[in-house]
């Protein structure tokens, strides 16, 4: 007798491809902060490659990521070919 465990759900997995990276911003494009059901529907858009929680928490971590960025907590590497501009000064 097999067991539920085989039934389909959709795959899950930590890592996140840049084609899947590429298709979550187009579906947050598509379904704004506003749009009832938002995890839902991006999960469908992405074609059940992710679950609702795993777009959810992927959404919460990019959130953070850019509030981290945006506070100037992740250094920028500046190449040799273009250094980098004037900050200005705070304060």
């Amino acid at each position: 007798m097999a067991s539920n465990s085989t039934m389909a759900s959709p795959p899950s997995s930590s890592q996140w491809t840049r084609p899947q990276n590429k298709l979550f911003e187009r579906a947050l494009a598509v379904y704004d902060t506003d749009t009832p059901d938002r995890w839902h529907k991006v999960a469908r858009y992405m074609g059940g490659i992710k679950s609702v929680d795993e777009v959810r928490r992927h959404y919460q971590h990019l959130v953070a990521d850019v509030a981290q960025i945006e506070s100037d907590g992740v250094p920028f590497h500046w190449y040799a070919a273009a250094p980098p501009p004037a900050r200005p000064q705070r304060g």
